[in-house]
């Protein structure tokens, strides 16, 4: 990973201790930790600042440490032999990522890099291998986080397989907006086409249906979401 350096508006981000222990605190990891544990995962960490397209890891990479991400996005992809690439998550502030190495002690499944930019704690591995080995009970919380990605996982089977390519598009933008109805498209064209599993043409096309339609408006990156229900419909 590189250019890690922060701009003057990244460094006016003041990452805390405290903030750093509630942030770790509304994970599902670490949910059930005192004041004290979380201190010491926080203090064991390192705050990186990524700009866009920034790689934090490589898929296929060792292992040694997992991340949260503290404000920004930033994305999970993995490619496939003739260079395609497929989008498989974007994630925001509050999630964690690279943890799965930690837990199955493998490689890289996939490459993360920064959509926009970011902010994230590193922690690494040995961190996590000492809670867990004087706190047993800990573990039942990554038990709680591999039985939400395999819930995830099959959220995206089904929608592969239910959904045509509109409803997913639907889908994957009000992912984007979350609770508010303008937001910037931190994604690229082919970015977003390729999370959605569908060609950047026939994406396009959806958007424009649901202009046409009434439902939203965009100009360049900026998008306005103006009929949330008939959307959230669409995405069904």
């Amino acid at each position: 990973m590189s250019d890690t350096t922060p701009t003057a508006s990244e460094a006016a981000i003041e990452a805390s201790p405290t903030a750093l222990r509630e942030a770790l605190r509304e994970t599902i990891l670490f949910a059930r930790l005192d004041d004290e544990q979380l201190d010491h995962i926080a203090a064991a960490g390192s705050v990186q600042w990524l700009r866009r397209g920034v790689v934090v890891f490589e898929e296929g990479a060792e292992p040694g440490e997992f991340y949260l991400v503290l404000s920004g996005r930033v994305a999970i992809a993995q490619e496939s032999d003739d260079g395609r690439e497929s989008l498989l998550a974007v994630l925001g502030p509050g999630e964690l990522f690279g943890e799965m190495g930690f837990l199955d002690g493998y490689n890289r499944s996939a490459q993360a890099r920064a959509l926009e930019e970011s902010q994230v704690l590193m922690v690494p591995y040995a961190e996590l291998r000492l809670l867990y080995e004087n706190n047993p009970s800990a573990l039942w919380s990554a038990v709680a986080l591999l039985a939400r990605r395999l819930r995830a996982m099959d959220r995206a089977l089904s929608d592969t397989v239910f959904l045509d390519v509109m409803g997913r598009t639907a889908k994957r933008l009000l992912e984007m907006a979350g609770d508010d109805d303008e937001f910037e498209m931190p994604l690229t064209q082919e970015e977003l086409a390729s999370m959605v599993g569908a060609s950047r043409e026939r994406v396009n096309k959806a958007i424009h249906a649901f202009v046409k339609l009434g439902w939203m408006t965009h100009d360049q990156r900026h998008y306005k979401i103006t009929n949330r229900r008939n959307l959230e419909i669409r995405a069904r």
